[in-house]
This record gives C-alpha cells, sequence and structure tokens, in this order.
C-alpha cells in the first residue's frame, strides 16, 4: 500500500501562478508557481475509471458518476479499484479529507499488483494519515517493488492547507524514467529510476485503488491514536479522477505503448516526461525544504546500510 486516451503535449499545459499566502501549523507559505500536469490529461468519470473493491455499502456515486464518496464506520472501511491496469502512466484524484478528529483513518490513492503478484507485488502510495487533537493530516508516499515490503521507502509531508475544507489534488506520475508524487501539482518527490537498483523499481502492471480504512495500529503517532468510532462515519469524497497511460492487455503479444522507444506523442513516456522542470524541481525542493519531517534516507538507525538511492 494507493487509459490510452487523448494525448496532449506540454504545450497545452497552463501556468498555475499561486501567490496567495497560506497557513498550515500557524506557519505562513507562499506557493510557488507550478506547471499544472492536472490540465494535460482527461477526466473520467469515477463510476466509468473504477469499480467497487470492498465496502460497497460504504460507497456512493454521485452526479451521475462524477463523484463518489467513501465511508469507514465501526463495521468496514471501504475501496475502489481501476477496471483496467496500466504499464505506466498519470493517475490523479481530486480529493476532499474527512472533518474533525480522525485519529488511525487512512485515506490512499495508490497502485497495486498485490492481487496478482502477492509474494512479490510492486506498490506506489499516496496515504494520508488522520490526525489527534495536537496534529494535523499528513501525506506518505512509499514505493516498493517485488515485494520488498520490508523495506519501505516512506517520506511524510505536512500539508500547506486544510484538506478537510475542499478538494485537492493527489496525483502519481509513474513511467520508465521516474515516480513522482504531486499535491495540487507541486511535485513533493521523485523516485529516479537510475538512481536505484532495477529490482526495487515498480515495473509490472498494476491497478490504481482509492481507500479509507482503519490504520489504528500505526497510523497516528505509532499506533498510539486509535481511530475514535464516536466521530464515525468517516467520509471522504473523490472527484476529478485521470487514469492516463498504457493499459495493460494481457491477451496483446507486444504491449500498445512501448515503454523502449516511446513516441513523442505519448502522454506519459514520451521525452517530455522524462525529467522533471526547472519550474518543478524548485517547487519540489520548496516542499521537500518546508514541509518533509520524515525520511527513511535520513534514518541512519533504521538500516544498517542506506539503500542506494540515498547516496
Amino acid at each position: 500500500m494507493a487509459l490510452c486516451q487523448q494525448k496532449l503535449g506540454f504545450s497545452y499545459l497552463l501556468i498555475l501562478c499561486l501567490t496567495t499566502v497560506v497557513s498550515s501549523h500557524n506557519r505562513p507559505f507562499t506557493i510557488p508557481t507550478v506547471t499544472r500536469l492536472t490540465d494535460s490529461f482527461p477526466l473520467v468519470p469515477v463510476d466509468q475509471a473504477f469499480s467497487k473493491a470492498f465496502g460497497a455499502s460504504n460507497i456512493q456515486f454521485l452526479r451521475n458518476g462524477s463523484t463518489a464518496t467513501l465511508a469507514l464506520d465501526k463495521v468496514s472501511g471501504s475501496g475502489l479499484v481501476s477496471q483496467r491496469r496500466y504499464n505506466y502512466g498519470f493517475f490523479s484524484a481530486a480529493i476532499k479529507l474527512p472533518s474533525g478528529l480522525s485519529p488511525g483513518v487512512v485515506v490512499a490513492f495508490y497502485l497495486s499488483n498485490a492481487d496478482k503478484f502477492p509474494h512479490n507485488h510492486d506498490e506506489i502510495d499516496i496515504e494520508i494519515l488522520g490526525h489527534d487533537k495536537r496534529n494535523d493530516w499528513v501525506i506518505q508516499t512509499n514505493v516498493y517493488a517485488n515485494g520488498s515490503v520490508s523495506t519501505g521507502r516512506e517520506e511524510k509531508f505536512y500539508f500547506w492547507f486544510d484538506p478537510t475544507q475542499q478538494y485537492h489534488h493527489y496525483s502519481i506520475l509513474w513511467n520508465s524514467y521516474h515516480t513522482v508524487f504531486l499535491v495540487d501539482n507541486v511535485p513533493v518527490r521523485e523516485f529516479i529510476h537510475s538512481n536505484t537498483h532495477p529490482s526495487i523499481y515498480p515495473s509490472k502492471p498494476m491497478s490504481v485503488y482509492a481507500t479509507i480504512w482503519d490504520g489504528s495500529e500505526w497510523a497516528t503517532n505509532g499506533g498510539k491514536y486509535p481511530v475514535n468510532y464516536k466521530y464515525a462515519p468517516f467520509v471522504v469524497s473523490l472527484a476529478q479522477i485521470e487514469l492516463s497511460g498504457c493499459i495493460s492487455d494481457p491477451s496483446a503479444p507486444v504491449s500498445s505503448c512501448s515503454k523502449v522507444n516511446p513516441s513523442a506523442q505519448d502522454p506519459v513516456n514520451g521525452p517530455e516526461f522524462i525529467k522533471l522542470s526547472q519550474q518543478q524541481v524548485a517547487a519540489m525542493d520548496w516542499a521537500r525544504r518546508k514541509l518533509m519531517f520524515y525520511s527513511y534516507c535520513k534514518d541512519r538507525p533504521r538500516f544498517k546500510v542506506m539503500p542506494p538511492e540515498c547516496h
């Protein structure tokens, strides 16, 4: 643990200029200017992109399927799974988190193939961890490959906004060059393929998941604060779904989206997406300096030998 459709080049990208000062944890931030990747890919209704994975009675499709709500109550959490698998792609959802106290609650938007590869699965995670009376929601990113769950590659960030007040975009760009995690189009983390061992980089087709569940054992202060069901149900809202990339077709002898020789029109694995722009790098540096409070690469007590990408 979190479509070969219309293909648009960077020439269609719009620039988001955010100069408003906002506050998180009583600290003012000026948000950097970023390119809106979410404007580059088509939207798909939630009920066309996903099927119900678990907790069906806690899932509602609204507004002709353009939005959905997932709930966690004392009986069950709930989750959606994409109707297709992808070799790579750009995956994004606008999410509004539950308001009020939410210790132990986990909202996740992620890619996984654990159902097909239970012993050597890949996973790319955005997990949003509930808060107690003193701390706000936080976002955790993680990457697994080939079942390497014992070596989590977690990085955690504070938000620069209140994620319960309105929808915000949470996005994953995954291709053969790198995996990028973005919040409101601001890159917060880049996991570069060439910087690590090939067996550590996710490479098998994955489905996309959106879930809410009880993570009491670990989610808030290491499990110190479990879910308090007095405040249930905890309801998360989803909208503005984007699932663009190479659809995995096991019946096809050759992939329709070659990862070896991508064309210039490829929306995710083409040359425009090989690396972050200078603007994106600057924005990511801002997020990591101002908002990251944990990185596995700095956790020396945890690792006798640091992972290769940390050097």
